[in-house]
Formats: C-alpha cells, sequence, structure tokens
C-alpha cells in the first residue's frame, strides 16, 4: 500500500476537524496540477505547517478532479474546510501569489483530492512525521508500507483508527483489523454524496447522459439501483442526466433497457398525465459512455432499475 503524507494547511484542518458527521473531504491545491501518487484505497495523511510537524489525520484516496473553484464548492461546499466560498477563493489567491502565481481568470480550476472516510487525531494523539520528511518538502512526500517508515506510518495511523472508530467504514475496517505484521488491504473506501456526484458530473464531461445537454445548473447526478435499496455511491451506480429526465428515472417512467443501452419511455406518462411527447421523441435514444478512465454503468444495476422501479 502507498501512503502519502501532505502539507496541509491549519486552517482546513481545524475546520473540518470540528465538523460532525463528515464522511469525505476534498483536499484541494491552488496550482490545478494533476496528482498521481496514489490508488484508490490508499491513504493521504495530513501533515501540518511547521512548526507543527505531526501527523494530525487523514483519509483514503478516491480519485482527483480538476475543478473550477466555484464547483469545488458546489459540489463538496463545507467539506472544502470552509465556512463560504469567497473563503476557498481567499485562500486559493493566498496560496498561488505565495508560490509566483497570478490569476488570470475569475474562477481558476484548482485540484481536486477526493478522500473518504476522513480522520482527525485529537491533540494528544498527533505524531512526529518521519525523519526522511525534510522540512523544506512544499507539497508532501510517498510512502509505501513494503519499506520500513512506510509501514511504521501505516501502524502508527491504524493504531489510532482501533481507539476512535464506532462504526467504521469498508476501508477504515481494513485498516483496524489489519494484523501489526500482517500485509495491508487496499479496499475501495465508501464514497459520499458529494464525491458520488461530482465524479458522475465529471465522468460524462459535464453532459447529460442521454440527450447531450450542457447546461449544468440542470444536470443532476442519479443513481440507477436506488440509494435507499441497496444501491451505492459509485460511479458505475450512477448517470448524469437532466433534472426533469432524473425525477422521471427515479419515478420509474423512464429507464435504460440493460443491453443494448438505449432509453425506454413509459406509456403511463401519455396515460397518467396526457402529455409526454419530447419525452417519446426519445425513445430508443443511446446512453452516452463515460470518458475514458470511468467506469460503465453497471449492467447490473440497470437491470435492477428496469426490473424493480420502472413502470411499464
Amino acid at each position: 500500500m502507498r501512503l502519502y503524507v501532505g502539507v496541509t494547511d491549519g486552517d482546513w484542518f481545524r475546520f473540518l476537524a470540528d465538523q460532525p458527521n463528515l464522511d469525505e473531504v476534498n483536499f484541494w491545491r491552488p496550482s490545478g496540477a494533476s496528482f498521481k501518487m496514489l490508488q484508490e484505497g490508499d491513504l493521504f495523511l495530513f501533515k501540518l505547517h511547521a512548526p507543527h510537524n505531526f501527523i494530525v489525520g487523514g483519509g483514503f484516496f478516491t480519485r482527483t478532479l480538476l475543478l473550477p473553484v466555484n464547483l469545488a464548492w458546489e459540489a463538496f461546499g463545507v467539506a472544502n474546510g470552509a465556512e463560504d466560498l469567497p473563503t476557498v477563493q481567499r485562500r486559493v489567491v493566498k496560496y498561488r501569489s505565495k508560490q509566483g502565481q497570478a490569476i488570470q481568470e475569475a474562477n481558476p480550476s484548482i485540484t481536486c483530492i477526493l478522500l473518504a472516510e476522513p480522520f482527525f487525531f485529537p491533540r494528544e494523539q498527533w505524531f512526529p512525521i518521519p525523519e526522511s520528511f525534510k522540512l523544506n518538502i512544499v507539497s508532501g512526500k510517498g510512502y509505501s508500507t513494503d519499506e520500513t517508515e512506510g509501514r511504521a506510518l501505516y501502524d502508527q495511523v491504524a493504531e489510532r483508527l482501533r481507539l476512535q472508530a464506532t462504526d467504521p467504514a469498508p476501508a477504515t475496517l481494513a485498516a483496524i483489523e489489519t494484523p501489526r505484521y500482517g500485509q495491508p488491504q487496499l479496499i475501495r473506501p465508501r464514497l459520499g454524496q458529494r464525491s458520488f456526484r461530482a465524479l458522475v458530473t465529471e465522468a460524462y464531461s459535464r453532459r447529460c447522459a442521454i440527450t447531450g445537454e450542457k447546461t449544468l445548473p440542470v444536470l443532476e447526478a442519479a443513481h440507477v439501483q436506488p440509494y435507499g435499496r441497496g444501491g451505492p455511491h459509485a460511479i458505475e451506480n450512477g448517470l448524469l442526466l437532466r433534472s426533469d429526465l432524473h425525477r422521471l428515472y427515479d419515478s420509474g417512467y423512464i429507464t435504460i433497457e440493460p443491453e443494448e443501452r438505449r432509453l425506454i419511455v413509459s406509456p403511463r406518462i401519455r396515460s397518467e398525465f396526457e402529455n409526454g411527447r419530447h419525452y417519446y421523441a426519445l425513445e430508443g435514444q443511446q446512453l452516452a459512455a463515460p470518458q475514458l478512465g470511468f467506469p460503465l454503468v453497471s449492467s447490473e444495476r440497470l437491470r435492477f432499475h428496469a426490473n424493480e422501479v420502472y413502470r411499464g
């Protein structure tokens, strides 16, 4: 397993540590550069700025997205580590200025490192950074559990998670149950609603998967198998749909044929509402595929919707 110790803004950390029941956070960077140090399920750890040279918490890596600041706020809200959008915008300007970068655009893109199942250690559980982590490191440093320092990091984190976890999610539970000298398991963390929405939006290139509509305010991330009926917050259980289509989909008035992946429109729209010509015009429309690097929607989930939700 890989671990990454990221230099962390103190205000960001303190704000999030005070938020109750967070299941995800956005560890954003102002540069808009990609982050490729971790795989899904690896550990991302928080190290405060000097002189607080301690590991103070972390989370399980999900994915990296490049998002305009306003979209990052719409997707994650206070999970961005601030109480409002202007605060995030000021911090972006502050850190870009420190790096000698001028902001030319009004709404710059930032690097969003999405972390699931975050944890924040109380002050008495903070522990020192590894000796190899030099104080002139600006962004962070990677480690591996195959190496002595990386394994020691992992064990200290797992020990603290055992102390504080009461109802652990999958990745946290795997860390807790790893034997002291056993091999850590790489488990996909449980996505939260915010990450689900952001990832589905990016997976479909900010376009409705049926109509191609790209007016972002009317696009919504829909669960294929409803969340309340066992469907997870997962990209393969998501579709980006125009808001009216989303409501029809959730209500069972439309579905996607699981094999050919074409839109089916229920005759009940006509019989119950004496209308629907705009929707019947979409009958047979091919479902768009997500962009490269994102998984296809699950055929199993599509079958669940067609058999259990659709009202033909």
